[in-house]
This record gives C-alpha cells, sequence and structure tokens, in this order.
C-alpha cells in the first residue's frame, strides 16, 4: 500500500498542487498484538517487512508507538507490533478518502 495514494491533494490559487495532512486512525492495543525488543541495527522499515511482508507499513509501528520521525533504534528498545494491519489500513483509507 502506498502510503500517500488516499492523500487528498490541494491547490492554490497560483495552481502549486501540494498534498493536504495524511490522517492516521488511532490504533488500541489488542490482543493479537506482539510485544517485541529491538537489538541493533532494527529499523523501522525493516521491522514492518518482517512482520508485515512490506516496509511501506512502517507507519503503523511508528503510530503504534508513538514515534515521530525516528527510523532506527536502540538496543532493547520495547515496541509493540500491532496484529490488526488489515483493519487499521482499512481504517486509513476511510479517513483519507476523497468525498
Amino acid at each position: 500500500m502506498k502510503r500517500y495514494s488516499t492523500t487528498k491533494l490541494k491547490r492554490d490559487k497560483s495552481g502549486i498542487i501540494s498534498y493536504q495532512t495524511t490522517r492516521y486512525p488511532s490504533i488500541p492495543i489488542q490482543d493479537s498484538d506482539r510485544f517485541i525488543v529491538t537489538r541493533v541495527g532494527d529499523r523501522i522499515d525493516s521491522l514492518a517487512y518482517k512482520f508485515y511482508g512490506d516496509s511501506t507499513l512502517w507507519w503503523i509501528i511508528a503510530k503504534a508507538n508513538g514515534f515521530n520521525g525516528k527510523v532506527a533504534f536502540d538496543n532493547a528498545t520495547n515496541l509493540r507490533i500491532p496484529g490488526n494491519v488489515s483493519e487499521i489500513i482499512e481504517n486509513f483509507q476511510k479517513l483519507n478518502k476523497s468525498p
């Protein structure tokens, strides 16, 4: 899933096109979540690939853990890996759907 595929575009008065703000759904803790401890060299995109088979879903791990702009982790960082990915993606698409 491309991260900006559902993000709306806007055009200003001079005709310049830009992306509107992408909205992310809340990701409550569920029984299907995993909890891991990172190791040296772990990155958010590689963890997304490991658990979801898609590195572009890194934003799910970031949102679930309250990270903003963090790509690599220190050794022994506790992380939650949400397990309900299809539901999260569906909620993301609903939030960013064009009218």
